[in-house]
């Protein structure tokens, strides 16, 4: 019984030395870091894969979307002639993906163009995949909309004698035509007015338009209003104040000749306003007509400007309407200011600045009598020839000096501003004070233009193409 009950011993030696092994194994710390910078790389190489999937998808979607901004620009211009669809599938095979457009909608009717396109699609996955994620959206939606809305437009034109001098004239006149082709064609038909000021040292408003003012004429011959400082404050032309008739007189400007020719107030019927016309060809006519001449009243082309603009304006209008000298489909303009649906805006154009201004004394400017006299005779000349110098100031005195003018400026563009009416300026081949005048009527530095020479047509083309307001839509 004694040796079935017996048990083997393990040599105590042994049993120590796996002991001690065990328990250096249990202590060892070889091979764990190994293991979980193998398990760290693998989520770093799987993070950065999804972000180079997905940069991949935004840079793919910029592409699209860019392509199709520029596309439906092109396509919703009114101008263009190509069709919309076609042009904006154009874009895209140029750009390389050409199966990156579907969905093209073209809306149009008499005065305006919307072209949308939608770019559903995908882009390919090459680490997502081990996610299970084997493609990512791309979608991209661009629409645009050149739309014509109503538009009121007072065009000021210097046609002072300085702009005789090398081709300023004739180059006027082929940029401001230009401009009456853009902004009135057949799709803006009944929705463009346009009134044409043509200055120089004042504005003439022309027989028919006078006559709707209460005004204490002088003279039979010419047709010329003016104006107290007070006016130039607002940019209403008030039909209940009392106006006096402009002098109908040259000062001239050595006295030497006897030069009647270009008197204070414009007197040639191609010089008079025409008002809230879409008449593009006989505006056209009208500037092929002008000839530079006398001193230069940026001011008075300036107020003439905001007055037809001004909505008080309107019952004058209906009254030409009555007269047939004004479309009928615009009795009810000016517009507004309220109305949001009207764009008003004044194209203000000079090759120099305010000038000086005289008016004879009104003692000597009484009677017919008299203001035949000045019609016949220039009044240096006359000075010069029949009058003892001692008493030349008698008879005339300075009604405009180029900083009276400057204020007066100043003060009408501010009313204008402030009746969110837009001002774009265009200084001709003017010296640097000049410019900053002008610069300072424009609505902001940037609806200014400094331009020489044929460069005038093209900043009568850039005012256009923003009077017909292209953008993006979405």
């Amino acid at each position: 019984m004694s040796n079935l009950f017996s048990t083997t011993r393990i040599p105590v030696g042994l049993t120590r030395s796996n002991s001690a092994r065990m328990r250096r194994y249990t202590k060892e710390e070889d091979g764990m870091v190994t293991i979980f910078a193998c398990f760290t790389l693998l989520m770093m190489l799987l993070v950065c894969g999804i972000a180079i999937d997905m940069m991949r998808n935004e840079m793919e979607r910029v592409r699209i979307q860019n392509t199709a901004d520029r596309a439906v620009l092109a396509a919703a211009d009114l101008d263009q002639t190509l069709d919309p669809q076609t042009v904006v599938n154009d874009y895209f095979a140029k750009a390389g993906i050409p199966d990156r457009s579907n969905g093209v909608k073209v809306s149009e009717g008499l005065n305006f163009r919307t072209v949308s396109v939608n770019s559903d699609s995908v882009t390919p996955t090459n680490f997502m995949r081990l996610l299970g994620i084997n493609e990512l959206p791309l979608r991209s939606r661009s629409e645009a909309e050149e739309r014509v809305t109503n538009v009121e437009i007072s065009l000021v034109l210097d046609i002072s004698g300085s702009m005789g001098q090398g081709d300023k004239m004739p180059q006027l006149r082929d940029a401001a035509r230009e401009f009456v082709d853009t902004v009135i064609r057949p799709e803006t038909q009944d929705l463009v007015s346009l009134s044409l000021i043509p200055y120089s040292e004042h504005v003439s408003a022309g027989p028919a338009l006078l006559s709707k003012f209460n005004v204490n004429y002088n003279n039979p011959y010419s047709h010329c209003m003016e104006f107290d400082s007070s006016d130039f404050t607002s940019t209403r032309l008030r039909r209940d104040k009392t106006y006096k008739q402009v002098q109908h007189f040259q000062w001239g400007y050595d006295g030497y000749s006897n030069d009647v020719s270009t008197p204070v107030c414009p007197n040639g019927t191609y010089e008079d306003i025409t008002p809230l016309s879409q008449d593009a060809n006989s505006l056209k006519f009208q500037i092929g007509q002008l000839v530079p001449r006398g001193s230069t009243s940026i001011f008075a082309g300036m107020k003439w400007a905001s007055g037809l603009l001004d909505p008080d304006f309107n019952e004058i209008t209906q009254q030409l309407v009555t007269e047939n000298r004004v479309d009928p489909i615009f009795s009810s303009r000016p517009a507004s200011f309220s109305d949001s649906e009207t764009l008003k805006t004044v194209i203000l154009m000079t090759d120099g600045k305010n000038h000086y201004s005289y008016r004879i004394s009104d003692s000597y400017y009484a009677n017919s009598s008299h203001a035949s006299h000045w019609a016949r005779y220039n009044l240096h000349w006359y000075l010069n020839n029949y009058v003892h110098p001692y008493y030349h100031n008698s008879f005339r005195y300075m009604k405009y000096t180029p900083s009276i003018g400057n204020d007066l400026l100043d003060s009408v563009c501010d009313a204008v501003k402030a009746k969110n009416i837009v001002i774009w300026s265009i200084g001709f081949e003017v010296d640097d004070y000049g410019a900053s005048v002008m610069r300072d009527c424009a609505s902001s530095p940037s609806h200014f233009f400094r331009v020489e020479g044929v460069e005038i047509s093209d900043a009568f083309k850039a005012i256009a193409r923003q009077i017909n307001q292209l953008r993006l839509t979405q």
